[in-house]
């Protein structure tokens, strides 16, 4: 099931008649502005349309993704306090609106160190679900490898999960993020390889959903830059191993690539349908 990530602008039921005009089985949105630590009110007019629409539309899953402020590894109290606020408050907005899932960055440790980071987060994630009490899974992404982050290994996610219930927390795997971050996607068996390092780290039992994209830069780069879905350097034909791979084969997929004069979210949907055949 293809989708992509669309506006919520208007009111949050648009989104739900984007997802439906580019032809989305799935679809992904933020419930509220990005780059904002607040959010406007969910009115009840509005939850209710979106919800009949979901009904009547057959598009499955809607999918919400983290606003990109809150850093769940952060050591300055007053961050993690309302990065934890926010996680909760997504959690909450998601139960409102029927969203299964709520993909978030696990975060950056800023210099403190891995082991400290994944103490934090685990902790941000225990203070959330429990404040939430809500049935909305937690999605950890998989990250570039950027200095600082966490989550650009599957050791990573495999500690953060750890602990947590199989449909408390899981994981979004990111094409784009984990070629960059080192791991194999190509027809000769590397992404069967990637997938057997995943399966020990975390469990395949917990990989949720996919974001397909390319990549603009090389394998182990660590620059988290999108491409068009063949054009970049992951191609066709590593796409297409990720798409075929069994363990995959009943995911939704979102595809998070630019819209440019060279393709729209249309054609690349249309791509991504292509190479899955």
């Amino acid at each position: 099931r293809f989708g992509v990530h669309v506006s919520i602008a208007g009111s949050i039921d648009r989104a739900v008649d984007r997802a439906a005009a580019l032809r989305c089985d799935a679809f992904q949105i933020f419930t509220s502005n990005p780059r904002s630590w607040q959010a406007r009110e969910l009115q009840e007019a509005e939850v209710a349309a979106f919800r009949e629409k979901m009904a009547s539309s057959g598009l499955s899953p809607a999918v919400a993704h983290m606003p990109y402020l809150p850093n769940l590894a952060s050591q300055k109290d007053q961050v993690y306090q309302r990065s934890v606020e926010v996680l909760v408050r997504e959690l909450l907005r998601c139960q409102r609106l029927g969203i299964p899932y709520l993909v978030t960055h696990p975060g950056s440790h800023l210099g403190q160190g891995r082991g400290v980071g994944i103490g934090r987060i685990k902790g941000a994630l225990e203070r959330a679900l429990a404040g939430a009490d809500c049935q909305v899974m937690i999605l950890l992404e998989t990250t570039a490898g950027t200095s600082n982050s966490i989550g650009g290994t599957f050791q990573d996610l495999g500690e953060l999960a750890e602990g947590f219930g199989a449909d408390q927390v899981g994981v979004c795997l990111d094409t784009c993020h984990i070629f960059v971050a080192g791991y194999e996607i190509d027809a000769a068996g590397g992404f069967g390889r990637t997938m057997n390092l995943l399966d020990q780290a975390v469990g395949l039992s917990r990989l949720k959903l996919v974001h397909l994209n390319d990549a603009r830069h090389g394998p182990g780069s660590a620059r988290d830059r999108h491409e068009h879905l063949g054009l970049g350097q992951i191609g066709d034909r590593g796409l297409a191993s990720v798409l075929h791979h069994p363990a995959l084969s009943d995911l939704p997929v979102i595809l998070e690539t630019p819209v440019d004069g060279r393709r729209d979210d249309v054609k690349n949907l249309e791509h991504a349908r292509l190479l899955a055949r």
